[in-house]
């Protein structure tokens, strides 16, 4: 008893010790840890990415030729479900791109083109009947001068601005190299993931269960299996969310004859994989882009929008996401706010399943705590 007691004193106190030296030292561990997750970085994202090609993955494989019994084809099943998931992932962002960007570019071109002679006529207009707005034509005279004066400086300091640029050029090269590079060994590493992930599992397993206690290790792979269900199932059930409501709002503006229907359709698919707020984001998009052509279609275009996301929010989202992760609007909505809050689009995005996970784990202990037997 009295080691037992001991030892017990002793780890206390050695916890104690290494919760000061976490005090002291806060600083420099915390900029230890920043260089660690920035060289780990791309290992990160491999295991990112190779987690996500898992999913599509394992459906090519149970399609390239299950039942066959040719030792080809059962040599290759691995290489070609690697293979085909990088380039189904590689042809929908090109779709995308290419449907997107040249679009954009012209609707810019417009907006750019647009804003002179606009602005031209608003004068005219103004100056041409002063009596009937006097001050409002002063107003317009004024901004006018100091729109002039406004150029010449901008245009006196060109020069000036060029030779910044000139100077970040090297820092900018440097920075797009570091994150082409990143994403580089990011999916070569993905790649060996894919490869060999049974292995790699069953050597997990074996540190696990070498190191840790039976009961610990069954806790373990129990989160763990949760984990994995809940982030499975929203990601499939994301992907296939966006892409319903991108070609639901695609049929609909064409319909409907709204300007840049495909471009917006596609964008409003690809932030829909954001949860709750994407779909706004792209609205707001495809709201601008539509106010180029027509402003009064772009306030039609808003009202669309708005029915499709009650549709969309009330019996597409809650019976292919809601249903498949098992989380409450409002708890989703919750993760949106907070993990954008602390993470951005990543927390956004990482926010539903990870506060899902935190959801069926907690329901479970709460299940079985009022079904155990109550010792008094």
């Amino acid at each position: 008893m009295k080691e037992i007691r001991f030892s017990l004193l002793v780890k206390y106190i050695l916890l104690a010790v290494i919760a000061v030296l976490c005090v002291k030292y806060f600083g420099t561990i915390l900029k230890a840890i920043g260089n660690i997750w920035h060289v780990a970085f791309p290992l990160v994202l491999g295991a990112v990415i190779a987690y996500v090609l898992n999913i599509l993955m394992k459906k090519i494989e149970h399609i390239y030729f299950p039942n066959s019994g040719n030792k080809m084809i059962r040599k290759t099943r691995r290489t070609a479900g690697i293979l085909l998931s990088f380039l189904v992932i590689f042809g929908i962002v090109s779709i995308l791109i290419l449907i997107i960007v040249p679009q954009l570019v012209q609707a810019i071109t417009v907006v750019i083109n647009a804003i002179p002679e606009f602005y031209s006529k608003t004068v005219a207009y103004f100056q041409a009947n002063s009596g009937q707005y006097s001050s409002i034509g002063k107003l317009i005279s004024s901004l006018q001068v100091d729109l002039d004066s406004v150029t010449k400086k901008l245009t006196s300091s060109l020069s000036k601005m060029l030779t910044g640029i000139l100077n970040s050029t090297f820092s900018i090269a440097g920075a797009f190299t570091s994150g082409v590079m990143n994403l580089i060994i990011a999916i070569i590493f993905a790649v060996y993931i894919l490869a060999s992930k049974e292995k790699l599992s069953a050597q997990a397993d074996k540190v696990i269960r070498a190191f840790l206690k039976k009961k610990t290790s069954e806790r373990i792979y129990y989160v763990l299996r949760v984990a994995n269900d809940t982030f499975s199932s929203f990601i499939v059930g994301q992907c296939v969310e966006a892409v319903i409501l991108g070609c639901l709002c695609t049929a609909g503006m064409f319909l409907l004859h709204f300007p840049y229907a495909a471009m917006v359709g596609a964008f409003i698919s690809a932030t829909a994989l954001i949860p709750v707020v994407g779909a706004y984001l792209g609205a707001a998009f495809g709201a601008f882009m539509i106010l180029t052509v027509n402003p009064m279609q772009a306030l039609f275009f808003l009202i669309f929008i708005v029915v499709l996301q009650q549709v969309e929010g009330n019996i597409i989202y809650p019976r292919v996401v809601g249903s498949s992760i098992g989380l409450p609007g409002l708890w989703v909505l919750a993760a949106v706010i907070i993990g954008g809050g602390l993470g951005g689009v990543v927390g956004m995005l990482l926010g539903v399943p990870v506060a899902a996970t935190l959801y069926k784990l907690a329901g479970d202990q709460v299940h079985k705590r009022l079904h155990s037997p109550q010792i008094d």
